[in-house]
């Protein structure tokens, strides 16, 4: 194999998508950080917690720090970042294709070596791993690289309107009770996962391994297929008319973020409803609704702010530190997982369960200047992150240069 038939050089990237992917790895740890920190089930439900608990705290700075991160975060960042996988699929056909390479063959070797990473960091470090779920479906999407961009759109949107169909149907014929041990689950089951979190890495193996067993069976089927496979179509429409690469105008990306406006304001009129109806499990069907829907609009404003500014400052700290980020993204994100964990689980400092909403985002803000200064200084000397390294050395099957040319 040719060196040509390697990865996109340096050189040839595009700072912009770059920048944007720096932007969602960044913004998703703003709700990673709630699993890391405390019980799974709070994901859900933020007002529950065992009596006594610090991070049941829902009130003054703590509320508003959960409404920071759920207005601005929940579900949008994570939205952007599989909208972004999605036109990195076809990038990288494209890119093998002008080159002569068995584009899909080289496609589903990188793809396989993604999701046996994700198992790794799944069954080993932490259950809320996503990077199988992109693989799986990935698998999938690919088959519909052929298509133009309205109808990839068209295929995204049947995907996508999968889960508010199924989720108002059980709203409708079920209320409350389709999701009632999940919103309000027992204390005990509370304690349980915050003692064994607080534990060593043992103890903690019966509840990762099988929530991430739910999560990569059931939960994939019935909810993360769907999600995740509709919006990496759209990732690959946008794609196809230019928008992830900076190529549309201006006015188009403005309008994106008009558009992002009106996600806000669905968003926040989600967080009036479920206040309005005191947090309930029957109004909490409807409430997921508002999340949901609001998060693509939100998503595609912050895809139009990242474009303008990185064509307004190209060569800004701003915009390299976040493609600095964005070349090293699978790495920052096994790091986020790293770092997390060894704070807040028992093999580390043991901190599970024990820190405020507020001392939460203190820690995202920690952990974002240091995978920013990071990654800058690490690409002065490197090509690619670690773990990029890695994963397209096994992808072409040959040692790739690491360092960067002197």
């Amino acid at each position: 194999m040719t060196r040509d038939a390697g990865p996109t050089p340096p050189s040839d990237r595009i700072v912009a998508l770059d920048a944007l992917r720096g932007v969602a790895l960044l913004g998703i740890l703003l709700i990673n950080v709630w699993s890391f920190s405390m019980p799974e089930q709070t994901l859900l439900n933020p007002t529950i917690y065992a009596d006594g608990a610090v991070y049941g705290e829902f009130a003054g700075a703590n509320y508003w720090a959960w409404a920071f991160s759920h207005v601005f975060a929940q579900n949008k960042f994570i939205t952007l970042f599989s909208a972004l996988f999605g036109a990195g699929i076809l990038l990288f056909i494209d890119s093998k294709e002008e080159k002569g390479q068995d584009a899909v063959r080289l496609h589903y070797r990188r793809t396989a070596i993604l999701i046996a990473i994700g198992l790794m960091h799944a069954y080993l470090l932490w259950y809320g791993d996503i990077l199988v779920a992109y693989g799986v479906t990935a698998l999938v999407v690919v088959a519909f690289r052929d298509l133009d961009a309205r109808q990839l759109a068209g295929v995204g949107a049947v995907f996508l309107l999968f889960l508010p169909v199924t989720e108002l149907l059980a709203a409708v014929s079920l209320g409350g009770d389709a999701i009632a041990s999940q919103w309000a689950p027992a204390e005990s089951v509370l304690r349980e996962q915050v003692a064994t979190y607080r534990g060593g890495w043992i103890g903690q193996l019966d509840h990762r391994v099988s929530s991430s067993i739910s999560r990569q069976t059931s939960g994939y089927i019935s909810g993360s297929f769907w999600q995740v496979g509709g919006t990496m179509l759209l990732g690959m429409a946008l794609y196809r008319v230019g928008a992830m690469t900076g190529e549309r105008s201006s006015s188009f990306y403005r309008r994106l973020v008009a558009l992002g406006v009106v996600g806000l304001a669905i968003t926040v009129a989600g967080v009036a409803y479920i206040q309005a109806n005191d947090w309930s499990a029957d109004a909490a069907l409807y409430w997921r609704q508002f999340i949901y829907v609001g998060s693509f609009p939100l998503a595609g404003g912050y895809l139009g702010l990242v474009m303008l500014y990185a064509r307004r400052r190209p060569d800004g700290p701003v915009t390299r530190g976040l493609a600095a980020v964005g070349r090293t993204a699978f790495t920052n994100y096994l790091l986020q997982t790293v770092i997390a964990t060894t704070v807040f689980y028992g093999h580390g400092l043991g901190l599970f369960g024990s820190v405020t909403r507020v001392e939460q985002l203190g820690f995202v803000a920690a952990v974002w200047a240091a995978q920013i200064v990071l990654s800058v200084a690490w690409l002065r000397y490197y090509r690619f992150g670690p773990v990029e390294w890695v994963w397209r050395t096994l992808t072409y099957g040959e040692k790739q240069p690491m360092r960067n040319p002197e």
